[in-house]
């Protein structure tokens, strides 16, 4: 390669990413969304993870010229992936970059379902003395949960309920017997056989609504559902209608539909449901510190003309 790649990033992030630079490349930060607009036309490679205003969003659209964009996003939904794939760039995320936080808050709406934490935390706002436990509290050993996108997270989630003593079933595209994990055509039919359904899939053209009317009245009755993927996984008209019915006994929502939730929309009324504003993977204090060592060893094989590591897979969405 000759001449130096031109690397536009958010300024603020300089102190975690410049000292980790290898020699050879030249660097330009933004701090605002005009100058992150202004820069994106002239980067080879750009990290546009500001979200401020959106740029994070909007920049990438405007790096007509760049060889490389990167996020430490694994979601992809809010990026111009016709454009990217059109423009020939090659674009990598975050997918697996943060799997054991995402996991943890997982794992935090089960056990806020299980003892139903939400009812406590807001009969402690009523200054009431509960004298006994929430309507809907169970026990975790002996449940058993179906983690529907058993990939990185996914497996980090099980491994983690399993510590709990529930039995779990994973759900990906090539099952595992032998490991308890189902194909992606079988797990509508097993539904009625948990008591915790898990979402941690990828929201692709396959994923959006796999949760509708149909799949919520095959579930368990009582069923306890969490959603850390994406909030279109779930047509929300028929969860509402179910939980209002109480076909589903409760429900954690790390996402939703849209993004934020419009103060008015009805899932926030929705019984025995708790919404928590997407905080997963925003719940820890290390993702730049990781999508900076992840960034610079890719750097490394672009420099070097190597593949470069977690490409996103334009026909799978993910």
């Amino acid at each position: 390669m000759s001449g130096r790649p031109l690397i536009v990033f958010p300024e603020r992030y300089r102190p975690q990413l410049e000292a980790l630079l290898p020699a050879g490349v030249d660097v330009r930060g933004f701090t605002t969304l005009d100058e992150a607009m202004a820069l994106a036309p002239q980067a080879e490679i750009g990290w546009f993870d500001e979200f401020t205003d959106g740029i994070y969003a909007k920049a990438p659209r405007a790096a007509v010229n760049a060889k490389w964009i990167n996020t430490i996003l694994a979601g992809l939904d809010a990026f111009a992936l016709d454009e990217i794939q059109a423009r020939e760039q090659i674009f990598t995320n975050g997918a697996g970059l943060m799997p054991d936080v995402v996991a943890d808050f997982a794992v935090l709406g089960v056990l806020t379902l299980a003892k139903r934490l939400d009812e406590v935390v807001r009969a402690h706002d009523r200054r009431e003395w509960l004298r006994g436990a929430p309507p809907g509290d169970f026990e975790l050993l002996g449940a058993r949960a179906l983690v529907i996108g058993y990939g990185a997270i996914g497996s980090e989630i099980g491994t983690r309920l399993r510590a709990f003593g529930v039995d779990v079933t994973g759900v990906r595209r090539l099952a595992d017997p032998a490991a308890q994990i189902i194909g992606a055509d079988d797990w509508r039919a097993r539904l009625g056989d948990f008591d915790i359904v898990v979402l941690a899939a990828p929201s692709t053209s396959d994923t959006r609504t796999m949760i509708g009317a149909a799949e919520l009245a095959a579930m368990k009755p009582g069923v306890r559902l969490v959603n850390i993927a994406r909030g279109d996984l779930i047509d929300q008209g028929a969860l509402i209608a179910a939980l209002e019915a109480g076909q589903v006994g409760s429900a954690f929502l790390d996402v939703t539909s849209p993004e934020p939730l419009p103060a008015d929309d009805p899932l926030w009324k929705a019984p025995n449901a708790l919404i928590t504003m997407h905080l997963s993977g925003r719940s820890q204090r290390s993702a730049f510190e990781r999508g900076a060592r992840r960034f610079v060893k890719n750097l490394r094989h672009y420099l070097a003309g190597e593949p470069l590591e977690h490409v996103v897979d334009f026909s799978r969405g993910y």
